[in-house]
């Protein structure tokens, strides 16, 4: 195990920036796994206009979730939520980022 994963592992387990979540693929069973939820406003310029929205991220731990898809759930403190989009990968190939949609 590589320094990075280490620290990224100790960051997920930190009770101060990870939670625990059920993450259920569309049509499989409910696997406990560790987030650390990412909750911006994100800012749009459309035209002169800019739009505000609040947007819901979560980072997820690539080991315990191999292929996460759009459509599979997630449910965090008893909130539930849809992956939209397409999840990234970061360089390292250690953490997936979401964007989740309220299910």
């Amino acid at each position: 195990m590589s320094a990075f994963a280490a620290a990224i592992g100790a960051l997920f387990d930190d009770p101060n920036f990870g939670r625990d979540a059920v993450y259920i693929a569309e049509g499989g069973a409910p696997v406990l796994v560790r987030v650390v939820a990412r909750r911006a406003d994100a800012v749009t310029d459309f035209g002169d206009a800019r739009l505000w929205s609040e947007t819901t991220r979560v980072d997820l731990r690539v080991v315990e979730v191999p292929a996460p898809r759009p459509g599979d759930r997630i449910e965090i403190e008893g909130d539930a939520f849809l992956i939209q989009g397409e999840p990234v990968r970061d360089r390292e190939r250690l953490v997936w980022t979401i964007d989740l949609r309220p299910a």
